[in-house]
């Protein structure tokens, strides 16, 4: 009996060190008075994906993303770490508390909204149309005879094969890189892109005086919190408002995208 109940004793014993051991190895969840208090701040930024964030000729990152996250830090007071991730990094990182935010092109749904809180948008994005001035287009319709450049199983490549014209050639590439190098090449007549390889390519060729012929769908970008922390996405919210105010997105907007900053939905 007595070896019975010292067995008991040892194995709850076990699973309580045990216990511990995992609440002591599990990252504290960020709220913003912890932040504050530790005197320092976890962003993730993009890893390569130009001109919102990237390694720099000097060897420290860059972009449009890393100057908001600088900006945060300087607000709250507190030192900055950058921890650079890839798109598929970003909500797993801040679900297990790996980073306190999210500043990496984060585009906004319901499916990743199951997972983590967004706060307002701070930055515009989207895919479109675009091609030179002489190319008559303000619509799908407008493909009608045209050579159309897209990256094959996109959201734009989606959206577009539904309602193109049957006498529009649609033709698909492998990935971004192809489809705008087909481009260039005068392979197509226009591409379907995200904005900023659009903008890649007119800073490459300013004579195409490339321009957007019309929009296929808007997904600004929005700043990744973890689900629960109310008051660090109050004060992420009062930041973005701020920073539209006073013009510092514009500014930034102005500085990495080269167009003046949109109208930008708040939530």
């Amino acid at each position: 009996m007595l070896k019975q109940m010292c067995k008991r004793w040892l194995l709850s014993l076990s699973m309580m060190f045990v216990l511990l051991m995992t609440m002591t190895a599990t990252p504290a969840v960020a709220e913003l008075p912890g932040i504050l208090k530790s005197g320092q701040i976890r962003i993730a930024v993009p890893e390569n994906f130009p001109p919102f964030g990237s390694l720099g000729e000097e060897g420290e990152y860059v972009g449009y993303d890393v100057e908001i996250a600088r900006m945060i830090a300087d607000d709250l007071g507190v030192e900055l770490e950058l921890v650079p991730v890839t798109s598929k990094q970003r909500i797993p990182f801040l679900e297990t508390n790996r980073v306190d935010l999210v500043v990496s092109v984060m585009g906004a749904n319901p499916e990743r909204a199951k997972s983590i809180w967004f706060s307002s948008a701070y930055a515009p994005f989207y895919s479109g149309a675009f091609a030179k001035p002489d190319v008559e287009l303000d619509s799908v319709k407008g493909f009608s005879g045209k050579k159309v450049g897209v990256t094959g199983g996109t959201l734009e490549d989606l959206a577009i094969s539904a309602n193109a014209p049957v006498d529009a050639e649609i033709i698909r590439f492998g990935d971004n890189a192809a489809t705008i190098s087909a481009y260039v090449s005068g392979q197509t007549d226009v591409i379907v892109t995200g904005n900023m390889a659009a903008l890649e390519i007119s800073k490459n060729n300013p004579d195409f005086n490339l321009e957007t012929k019309f929009i296929i769908a808007n997904s600004p970008c929005y700043i990744g919190v973890k689900s629960g922390n109310l008051d660090l996405l109050q004060w992420v919210n009062v930041f973005i408002l701020h920073k539209k105010l006073n013009g510092k997105l514009n500014e930034l907007s102005l500085k990495w995208l080269e167009q003046p900053l949109p109208e930008l939905p708040t939530l």
